[in-house]
Formats: C-alpha cells, structure tokens, sequence
C-alpha cells in the first residue's frame, strides 16, 4: 500500500513555507490506518519490547494501536503539567517554538524494553526527549517507529545509534 496517498500534503501550515503532512486523512480511513499499524507491527515485531512510550498528541494514536497489536503496554508523554502523579520532566525544541515533555515517574522500570512510537520524526527534538525521560527512568530504548519521516531535516541525525523505521519518507 502506497501510504502517501491517504496523508495530505497542507501547504503553508502553519506558517508560510512549511508543507504540512496531515495523517488525519490516513487516520480516518479504517483498512488504510489499520494496515498502517500492521505495517509497522511487521517492521518491529522481531524486536523484544515490554511498552510502548508515544509522545502527545499524534504518538498516542500510533503508540497505542501498535501496542495493542503487539501485546504489549503504552505510556502516554505528555506536555507538562498534564499528567495527574509524580513526573519526570524535560525542555525540548520545537520546529515551531520550545515545549516540555513529562512522563510519570512510576510508568517505566529500570531495563524495561521500550520502543518510541509517533507520526513524524522532523528535527528529532520531540524523540530524542522522549528518549532522555525513558533512560532517567531506567528503560532502555529499542527503537522507534514513525508512519511518516522527513529526511530533509535530518532527525534521524539527533537518534544516531537507534534504530528506526518509517512507512513514508519525504
């Protein structure tokens, strides 16, 4: 299946310049994003994971499904001050600004086997945090999974070491 088809390209979003890739578009075709998730499920499947950490928004509706389909559990990252416990927190750059990440710090013990889940890796900020939150609390990070890659901005750069899979690169 070829996924570019079902992802809409918005240009000028959300600011003058940016090509904007909108998954919802894939996400609201239910063979299409559930072949999306089984594609992603085949491209990790021989990797031994405990959980699944997906950062917010869009990570939580790759992360969980690939959960689901793996058997295995999700923790949500979240933007800070979202997460009701006791949480882990840390700044990160944006591609449009700066934000903090944080996840409880009860949701993952130490030499847990986790795969990172998300929409996109652009400038890999959002990830390479997310991966700082896991390793304080003790996982240890197997990859990561992405339904879209945008190799022009050279993520995959600040993730050297990991490995990582994509369904659609631009």
């Amino acid at each position: 299946m070829n996924f570019k088809d079902y992802i809409r390209v918005i240009p000028d979003f959300p600011q003058p310049g940016i090509r904007f890739k909108d998954i919802t578009t894939l996400l609201k075709d239910g063979p299409a994003y559930r072949a999306a998730i089984d594609s992603l499920k085949e491209m990790v499947k021989e990797k031994e994971i405990d959980l699944i950490a997906g950062p917010e928004a869009r990570g939580f509706v790759v992360g969980a499904p690939l959960a689901i389909a793996l058997g295995v559990g999700f923790v949500p990252i979240r933007k800070s001050g979202k997460l009701p416990g006791n949480t882990v927190e840390a700044a990160y750059d944006l591609e449009y600004g700066k934000d903090r990440l944080a996840i409880h710090s009860d949701s993952i013990q130490p030499g847990q086997k986790i795969l990172i889940a998300d929409d996109l890796l652009a400038t890999g900020g959002t990830i390479a945090t997310s991966i700082d939150l896991i390793t304080k609390l003790g996982g240890e990070i197997v990859g990561a999974a992405f339904l879209i890659e945008l190799s022009y901005l050279s993520g995959r750069d600040k993730l050297s070491g990991l490995d990582v899979v994509s369904l659609v690169t631009y």
